[in-house]
Formats: structure tokens, C-alpha cells, sequence
């Protein structure tokens, strides 16, 4: 039985977490199916835009009990290879071409904060939940780590990877964890309307845009920063797209890339 749904309509790909039963949680196999869902959608040239949504009343609680249990008596070659998948699956999302939102309609523990985090934009209902509640058990949140501490910053990760405290949908918005806080009703809405933004766009444009942000962030502004802004606006302002995107805004018209309406 699969763990997750995909769908593509109009340019939006939504791909579903389907373990409500269990708070959406993590096994190998939901970390498998993840990652080929997200690799298998990044090259779509009918995909512009990715959904990343969860059924039930949770976003996902991070590693199921059962996963749990035989993680216990791994070996730490067993160990090894069992993060490997989980650190390759975020790596997949966060590298994935395609411009990611994650619909953030209830709580996100642990390896779902991961989730929340490995995606480019986030919005979450007001009775969204969050915790990194890995100390509570004698673990940390390493391969989640890189993701979570570059959306909220170190200075609150200090606090809530050593607390492991639940902060509501308001602190997420506040350190910059989320982009927006909608009521549960306004949700889809407000995740229609930043897909349709996305979709809109030049999509040449929107993926050099995310690799862009992914190359400057936390690097030196020095020689070779610069020469490397320089030459990815030449190459961009060179592009067909680029070309269309100008010629598009200086003639008034709408650019070729737009859906039909």
C-alpha cells in the first residue's frame, strides 16, 4: 500500500503523505517513496511547482514507533546506512529544481520539522504545532540539522534542538521557520495562491532563483561571489526565456511561458 499520493493538475504537483493513522510518521518505506516522488518530479517539464501536504489531523511526527524498535538494535553499520536514506531523501527535496511548498496543516515533529525545513517556502495552519524533540529521547537532530538551522537561524535553534520545547504556529512565524500562519480554513487558499505565483513565473527563471539562493546564502561576498552573480545574469539575460521574459514586459503582452487561461 502506498504511503503517499501524487497528482499533477495545471502546472502544481502535490505529493501527499498518506499515514494518518500514524501522525503521518517516518519508516524506510515512506522515506523511499518520498525520495523517488520527488525525483521523479524535479525533471517534469509539465511540473512547475511542488506541494508537499499531509492527510489527517498531523503535518508528520518524525520516525514511527516501529521504525523505532528495530532502529534500536542496529548496529552502527546499520545505523549508517539506515541515516544515509533519511539525510538522502531531504537532500532530494531541498536540491529538487522544482520550487517546494510545504502545506503545514498540523503538527511537525522532529524528522517532519526536517520536512518543513528542506522546502523552499512554508505556510501552516494557526493550530500548527512544531518540536525537535530528539533530546528528549538521548538523540539529536543531525541529519535534519542543516536544513531546519537555515530556515530558523542558529541562535533559536540553540534554544529549541537543546529544549526540545513545542512552540506554536506564531513563534514558527516569528524566527522565520515559516512564511505565513493562515486559519485552517484559509490554507489551501493561501498555498494556491504562492503555487499560482510560482507557476506564472519564468520556470528557467524560478529554478536558477533556487539554485542561486542555495549558492550565496552564508558565503563571503568576495571576488569570486561576485564574478559568480555577474556571469548567472548574463547567462540568464542571454537565455530564450530570459530574451522572451524582456522582450514580453517592454511589448505589454504576456510571455510565452504563461499557462493558457
Amino acid at each position: 500500500m502506498a504511503m503517499l499520493t501524487t497528482t499533477v493538475q495545471d502546472f502544481v504537483a502535490t505529493v501527499t503523505l498518506a499515514r494518518p493513522d500514524v501522525r503521518n510518521a517516518f519508516n524506510d518505506e515512506l522515506v523511499a517513496e518520498l525520495t523517488q516522488a520527488f525525483a521523479a518530479l524535479g525533471p517534469r517539464e509539465d511540473v512547475r511547482c511542488i506541494v508537499l501536504a499531509a492527510q489527517g489531523k498531523a503535518f508528520c511526527a518524525g520516525a514511527d514507533l516501529g521504525w523505532m524498535r528495530r532502529m534500536a538494535d542496529y548496529t552502527r553499520a546499520e545505523n549508517l546506512a539506515d541515516a544515509g536514506k533519511l539525510a538522502e531523501m531531504l537532500r532530494v527535496l531541498y536540491a529538487c529544481p522544482k520550487p517546494t511548498i510545504a502545506r503545514v496543516q498540523g503538527d511537525a515533529y522532529a524528522g517532519g520539522t526536517g520536512l518543513v525545513a528542506a522546502c523552499d517556502i512554508a505556510v501552516a495552519s494557526d493550530t500548527a504545532g512544531f518540536c525537535l524533540s530528539e533530546v528528549r529521547l538521548g538523540l539529536i537532530p543531525a541529519t535534519i540539522s542543516p536544513y531546519v538551522v537555515r530556515a530558523m537561524g542558529p541562535r533559536a535553534a540553540h534554544r529549541y534542538f537543546l529544549t526540545a520545547e513545542r512552540f506554536d504556529a506564531a513563534e514558527a512565524l516569528r524566527i522565520g521557520f515559516v512564511h505565513a500562519v493562515v486559519p485552517a480554513a484559509a490554507l489551501d487558499a493561501r498555498v494556491a495562491e504562492l503555487a499560482q505565483a510560482l507557476v506564472h513565473a519564468g520556470p528557467a527563471a524560478v529554478q536558477a532563483c533556487k539554485q542561486l539562493v542555495q549558492d550565496v546564502a552564508g558565503r563571503a561576498i568576495d571576488a569570486a561571489l561576485i564574478q559568480a552573480t555577474v556571469e548567472g545574469i548574463a547567462d540568464i539575460r542571454a537565455s530564450a526565456e530570459g530574451r522572451e521574459g524582456v522582450q514580453s514586459f517592454l511589448n505589454k503582452r504576456a510571455p510565452a511561458w504563461l499557462p493558457p487561461r
